[in-house]
């Protein structure tokens, strides 16, 4: 019977999360970083920095903001793989541009990059885990640039942003949980979104695995899995 069960649910599957806007949760923590992206291309600056610690969305923000711009998306160490030359090219192929984790990103490439895109109109979003007030450019001309455009926090998940990434979770993979349930994660989970992906997965596969209702003593039972510790019901 419990083989039947999951294979069933397997076949059902569940509603892949995505980048798109529909999919970003909007609270407190990150309201003011959504609504300067939602007023591009009225920027006062070429460049805007979202920054905030792991798991804020300042990722997911940024790929929004990509699609909205039709902007070329990259990561910091892509930008190390690309000389003057390519990167004029991705200048007025792009005029837009998304760089996550832009702090590994080499100086002089994001320099030059900034002016390219400043010389067409275009716009650069950098996205990194703090202001870049607080990275260490030795370049004096990049830090200027970077340090009068606008920087803009986004905090960790609060109560009301975790609690409603884990019911959109549930609701996308059609899982059903007990009363209490979210209530219960969100006092004890890390506080960060890939937190929640991967707890709602793995309450997932446990539930499949067991035959078990989502319900606080299974939760318990995985959060103490995947943090090695005991954790009470």
């Amino acid at each position: 019977m419990a083989e039947a069960r999951r294979q069933l649910t397997l076949d059902v599957g569940h509603r892949t999360e995505t980048w798109s806007r529909a999919d970003f949760v909007e609270s407190p923590a990150n309201r003011e970083a959504l609504g300067w992206i939602e007023r591009w291309p009225d920027w006062p600056a070429p460049a805007l920095t979202l920054y905030g610690p792991p798991g804020c969305g300042r990722t997911h923000l940024g790929r929004v903001w990509a699609a909205r711009a039709e902007a070329e998306t990259m990561t910091g160490t892509d930008i190390a793989a690309l000389d003057v030359a390519a990167l004029a090219e991705l200048a007025s192929r792009a005029r837009r541009v998304f760089i996550d984790d832009a702090r590994l990103a080499p100086e002089r490439g994001l320099f030059h990059l900034y002016n390219l895109l400043r010389e067409r109109g275009g716009h650069l979003l950098l996205a990194a885990d703090r202001p870049p007030a607080q990275w260490e450019i030795r370049l004096p001309d990049l830090a200027s640039r970077l340090r009068a455009s606008p920087a803009i926090a986004i905090d960790p998940p609060d109560d009301e942003l975790l609690g409603s990434i884990l019911l959109k979770l549930f609701a996308d993979r059609q899982l059903h949980a007990a009363p209490g349930v979210i209530a219960y994660l969100v006092s004890r989970m890390e506080r960060s979104a890939d937190a929640a992906r991967g707890l709602v997965a793995a309450l997932d596969r446990r539930a499949l695995t067991e035959g078990r209702e989502i319900d606080r003593r299974l939760c318990a039972d995985v959060l103490g899995g995947l943090s090695n510790e005991p954790v009470d019901r």
